[in-house]
């Protein structure tokens, strides 16, 4: 629908002073239609597809000259000149032409004027006169010819229409106030209509909406005048609404565009008026003030100051909108956040870091004690700088709080971050200022963050640290630790060199096997081991419980747990080295019991060894039996999650031919361990009172339990040479004995590692008759004295040691230790 934009104000008075004559009218004065003797019977048809036609428009219309210039051609022949508009409901007549069953059976029949052909289009001017109802189809190919007849309104009561008339011109003023455009199409129904016309205002009200075609046709179907007008005022109503909103939106959007501009332009003003009086500066000058002000509190190397002198003096030259002003600015940024020559005091009492290691920390006296004597060297020389800690041990030991709780007695700020799956060197070193979004290394930012030049600095994960084509962060890391290198540690995007030799690093793993050598070579090795049950139980009572407690919200009297289901949690749900898993078990009967507390928040909850499997289900772990019989021999092993009590099995499948097979997912060192330990026992048999043809006429099967598990390592040499030796002897070796130890084919017995870890193993599964080689006795009585406690070792130089506490006699020759 095309509109003017012309003001409708005087339309609107025009339209009031209509109105305000026809207030008090009963009927209509005169009606909308053609008189009898010109409604022509036959007429040629044009389809639509925008929106029908109404009897009160007058409005220019364009159609494709092919194929509807011939319909107009033949309209224009006529006498009455004119045509037929119907509405075609989701077709578009430029595509295809409309089949004759598209078009609506009710349309507008209006006038023809001043028809011309423009850029390939038909245009005319039509005049609506009145409705039509197709009879039957006369041509159904273009031009379309149909037989008509005009639908006649049934009379309505006068009072009703009088008042729905009312309520349309009411509807009809308020969208002239909120569009003015509309005051045109009011000037042209007023040339030809008047406000009591009620049909054709009905259709005038109706072609004023932007309601779809379909609701359009819909009013043009209706003939009685009365259901018209309801139809109408529903669609003129929802107009009005959308009107409204719009009118809202807009007024919103000027009020927020105008309250930005004024504030833009007082605030430039603003600026104007200080800087002439010398109350204010531009951005350049002040961001050059406050970089300034800040380097100043700081006690810098000469050649920062220098550095810093000279990008000063290049960012009061550059033009704000430069992108290198940009990049410099954030250079200067940077470089005065990093707390050059700004330290923190040590604090370097004793007895006060060894109350907050104990505070923080059930069991690991290992560890503190060797914590406690780095912190005595620190005391003794004054300082405690040019150190590297790395705590290795199984997940959810307590590596990463040891370190805060390092921090906390020496009193030195704290941040932490991790290396594991690092790939890229600049996260360690800082990008080239040239890149987009360069930013400094880690360790600037670790400065930055912590305010002082002598933080600890954590770096978690070191094990699982990568590399890719982008560089090798392990090597970058080189410099950084290096007492004698991080002096002067050069970050590629401040480009000056920085003192890191006052910062503590505390690094964590899991293993050292995948941490570099040479890096590994820069470190303070100490080792955490996993706890056992009193060690886990005092955990959870002193930190793990309050922390949930706290976490929860519960007071202790409203959540209790025996020290009994602790332990059964312990040995049942959670037996791995860390307390992670634990945590995590008494988290989820912590949960299940708020459930119970608020269906009764009067009963406190209480949890004992009875009401686990109804809050964790069966256990994961049950109490494991010893394999027992000939050719079972139980061994030690350690993991990334600690100690394990391994089983290994012998047996012999057939005595037809000589043969040796391995199975359980055995590493290479493993399977090595297993052929030295058959050699070894098949050329020394007759020593061990066996049959000396044994193995030379057996076939032999050599398993390690939980084959799905991975397994590999040296220790397992004497527990494989014993378990070939029980089958080879028909006699099953000692009950509830352990063993580790590597075996070489003299029948050396060499040192394996993570003793702790494999008497903690041993401990759990109550066996206390341990086998060690010879070597690791130092390890051993380094041990606590609770480890060592109800257990007998048994140290071995040589497998003769180990055949005489496993068969309990001496072999015939080369009984003596070696």
């Amino acid at each position: 629908m095309n509109h003017d934009n012309g003001n409708g104000n005087d339309s609107l008075e025009e339209f009031e002073e209509d109105i305000t004559e026809y207030i008090g009218k009963n009927e209509h004065s005169k009606e909308l239609a053609l008189p009898e003797q010109s409604r022509p019977k036959q007429m040629y048809v044009l389809p639509v597809s925008n929106r029908p036609f109404f009897p009160a428009q007058v409005q220019p219309v364009v159609v494709n000259q092919n194929p509807w210039q011939e319909t107009l051609k033949r309209v224009g022949e006529t006498d009455h000149k004119m045509l037929g508009i119907c509405f075609v409901d989701g077709h578009n007549p430029g595509q295809s032409i409309p089949e004759s069953d598209e078009l609506a059976t009710i349309g507008c029949a209006v006038r023809v004027h001043h028809a011309q052909n423009k850029d390939g289009n038909v245009q005319f001017i039509a005049q609506g006169l009145q409705r039509f109802r197709i009879v039957q189809w006369l041509r159904r190919k273009p031009p379309y010819l149909v037989e008509v007849e005009y639908p006649q309104e049934p009379e309505e009561d006068a009072d009703e229409t009088k008042a729905y008339t009312l309520a349309i011109i009411s509807a009809i003023k308020e969208l002239l106030r909120t569009n003015p455009l509309y005051g045109e199409e009011v000037k042209q129904y007023l040339s030809r209509f008047g406000p009591e016309d009620s049909s054709p205002l009905t259709d005038f009200g109706a072609s004023m909406t932007s309601a779809p075609g379909s609701e359009l046709q819909s009013v043009l179907n209706t003939v009685p005048l009365l259901r018209r007008m309801e139809k109408v005022l529903l669609l003129m109503r929802k107009e009005l609404e959308v009107a409204r909103l719009q009118s809202e939106i807009s007024e919103e959007v000027n009020e927020k565009v105008q309250k930005h501009q004024r504030d833009f332009f007082l605030k430039e003003q603003l600026k104007v008026i200080q800087r002439e009086l010398g109350m204010s500066k531009d951005d350049k000058t002040a961001d050059a003030e406050r970089f300034e002000a800040r380097m100043a509190e700081l006690s810098p190397p000469e050649a920062v100051q220098e550095r810093f002198d000279e990008e000063l003096q290049k960012l009061q030259i550059l033009e704000q909108g430069s992108p290198e002003y940009g990049v410099t600015r954030n250079y200067l940024d940077w470089i005065t956040q990093v707390p050059w020559g700004q330290h923190s005091d040590d604090q370097f009492d004793l007895a006060k870091a060894r109350s907050i290691l104990n505070r923080d920390h059930d069991g690991l006296d290992d560890v503190k004690d060797r914590i406690i004597e780095f912190l005595a060297e620190g005391t003794f020389k004054g300082e405690v700088s040019g150190s590297i800690l790395l705590l290795v041990g199984p997940p959810g030991v307590g590596k990463t709080s040891i370190g805060h709780s390092v921090a906390d007695a020496l009193g030195r700020k704290f941040y932490r971050f991790s290396v594991g799956g690092m790939r890229d060197e600049a996260e360690i070193k800082g990008h080239r200022r040239t890149y987009i979004g360069a930013m400094p290394g880690k360790f600037v930012q670790a400065l930055k963050d912590t305010k002082v030049a002598n933080p600890v600095i954590m770096l978690d994960e070191i094990d699982k640290i990568g590399t890719s084509y982008q560089g090798d962060p392990a090597s970058a890391l080189l410099e950084t630790l290096d007492p004698e290198q991080n002096k002067e540690f050069l970050d590629h995007y401040l480009d000056v060199r920085m003192d890191l030799s006052k910062v503590l690093f505390i690094c964590t793993a899991n293993q050292l096997d995948t941490i570099p050598r040479p890096l590994l070579d820069r470190m303070d090795v100490i080792r955490l081991s996993g706890y056992i049950g009193e060690e886990k139980l005092a955990i959870a009572k002193h930190h793990l419980l309050p922390r949930l407690l706290k976490r929860a919200g519960l007071l202790k009297k409203q959540f209790n747990i025996t020290d009994a289901a602790i332990r059964q949690i312990i040995e049942g749900y959670a037996r791995e080295a860390g307390v992670r898993n634990l945590e995590k078990m008494l988290h989820k009967v912590m949960r299940k019991g708020i459930v119970k507390l608020l269906e009764s928040p009067d009963e406190p909850v209480k949890v004992g060894v009875s009401d686990l499997q109804e809050y964790l289900g069966q256990p994961a772990f049950r109490k494991e039996k010893s394999l027992k019989g000939v050719g079972v021999v139980t061994g030690l092993a350690w993991t990334s999650m600690g100690g394990a009590t391994l089983s290994i099995e012998a047996s012999r499948i057939h005595s037809s031919q000589r043969g040796f097979k391995l199975t359980g997912q055995l590493g290479d060192v493993m399977k090595e361990s297993a052929e030295i330990a058959h050699s070894y026992v098949s050329s020394n048999l007759k020593r061990f009172k066996g049959d000396p043809g044994f193995f030379d006429k057996s076939f032999v099967h050599l398993h390690v339990p939980e084959g799905a598990t991975p397994k590999d390592g040296p220790s397992a040499g004497v527990t494989m040479a014993t378990a070939l030796l029980s089958i080879a002897r028909r006699e099953a070796p000692q009950q509830n004995t352990a063993m580790t130890g590597e075996l070489t084919l003299t029948g050396q017995v060499l040192p394996v590692g993570g003793i702790r870890e494999k008497v903690i193993a041993a401990r759990r599964q109550k066996i206390n008759n341990l086998i060690l080689p010879e070597a690791n006795r130092g390890d051993y009585e380094e041990l606590p004295d609770y480890l060592k406690e109800g257990l007998t070792v048994n140290f071995a130089r040589h497998y003769n040691d180990v055949f005489q506490v496993c068969f309990g006699n001496k072999p015939k020759t080369g009984s003596s230790v070696h």
